[in-house]
Parts: structure tokens; C-alpha cells; sequence
């Protein structure tokens, strides 16, 4: 199956990319962040995250399915 996935914050400049389409077999934001964070290691845990599919927030079993849109939300701050 084929995913647009968005980083933001430390993620985005750990992977070097805002987006990218990924071609993956994983069904699951659990095992493609997974999966990505083993090609390139993205240096924080799933519990310091977020995931949203198609612009809401989901759990880490969440059912995927072709062409879905994930971003990874590490911790924020601001004001």
C-alpha cells in the first residue's frame, strides 16, 4: 500500500523531509512508525508521539488502508 506521511518539529529535520509517499506492507501508524524509525532512526519513542490518519488523531492500532494521510506528532511547545 502506498501512505503520504507528514513529520513535523523534530521528526521532520531527524528524517530530512516534511512528506514523502511510502510504498509499505504495514497496516497499522504502530508498525509503520516502526518500520520507518528502522531505516531512519528517528530517536523518539511511540509514547512521546502522536499519530493522525486523514487529519485526526487515531491509536497506534488504528486499521490503515491504501492512500491514507499519517503524520507523526512529536511534542510541542510555543506560545
Amino acid at each position: 500500500m502506498i501512505y503520504q506521511v507528514s513529520y513535523y518539529g523534530m521528526l521532520a529535520e531527524r528524517r530530512g523531509l516534511a512528506s514523502e509517499a511510502l510504498e509499505s506492507a504495514c497496516t497499522t501508524p504502530r508498525a509503520l512508525y516502526q518500520e520507518i524509525d528502522a531505516r531512519h532512526p528517528l530517536g523518539l519513542a511511540q509514547g512521546d508521539l502522536r499519530a493522525a490518519v486523514n487529519d485526526e488523531f487515531v491509536c497506534w492500532d488504528h486499521p490503515l488502508v491504501e492512500g491514507d494521510h499519517l503524520a507523526f506528532l512529536p511534542p510541542m511547545s510555543g506560545g
